[in-house]
């Protein structure tokens, strides 16, 4: 058998805690990529508290991202998504998930790239799509023609995803082995750095 047994995949997540000592874990990557429920899993993991920025944009917009984009447009939105992560950036032990667009955006970017540890989550674009096609509720994927909008969003935004510090490949496998890279990668990264 491949997995490595719960012992020593906790003594790996505790070894992790210790050397981020408080510093936030960001995930990035495209919609479908997992962010969340890898995200959720890795928080669980490492003993961290988890936030999804969308979720937080939401609270602080009193309004679903739909309505928000909708309503006052993207850019707006943008802007609001700056606000919320730079405020959740403050908090100590967080895996916080962004939403596909905010690490494009360079103020974002810059600010996730100074204050935290970056893993960009990368799946393929049947994957992705398979994936995003079950939920009704992303703006950005409201086109004749779904899969091509993805497929261009993905040519936009991997060469952009790629200055993450650590990418971990998301696939079809549960999404606890993926939490799993991910303690691995950013472990091997954080040795790569003394």
């Amino acid at each position: 058998m491949n997995r490595p047994d719960a012992a020593l995949r906790q003594a790996r997540a505790e070894q992790l805690a210790e050397r981020l000592a408080g510093k936030p874990l960001v995930l990035i990557g495209m919609m479908g990529a997992g962010k969340t429920t890898v995200g959720r899993r890795l928080a669980n993991r490492l003993g961290r508290h988890f936030l999804d920025s969308d979720e937080e944009i939401e609270k602080a917009a009193q309004m679903s991202i739909p309505e928000i984009f909708e309503q006052r447009g993207e850019p707006e939105f943008r802007a609001g998504e700056t606000r919320v992560i730079a405020r959740v950036l403050k908090d100590r032990d967080v895996v916080l998930a962004t939403g596909g667009g905010a690490f494009v955006n360079g103020e974002t970017r810059a600010l996730v790239k100074a204050e935290a540890i970056t893993v960009w989550l990368k799946a393929e674009v049947d994957i992705l799509f398979e994936r995003v096609s079950r939920r009704s509720n992303r703006p950005l994927l409201k086109t004749s023609n779904p899969r091509a909008t993805l497929e261009k969003l993905i040519e936009d935004r991997y060469p952009i995803y790629a200055e993450a510090d650590v990418t971990v490949i998301s696939r079809d496998v549960p999404q606890d082995v993926v939490a799993g890279d991910v303690i691995d990668a950013v472990l091997a990264y954080l040795q790569r750095q003394d």
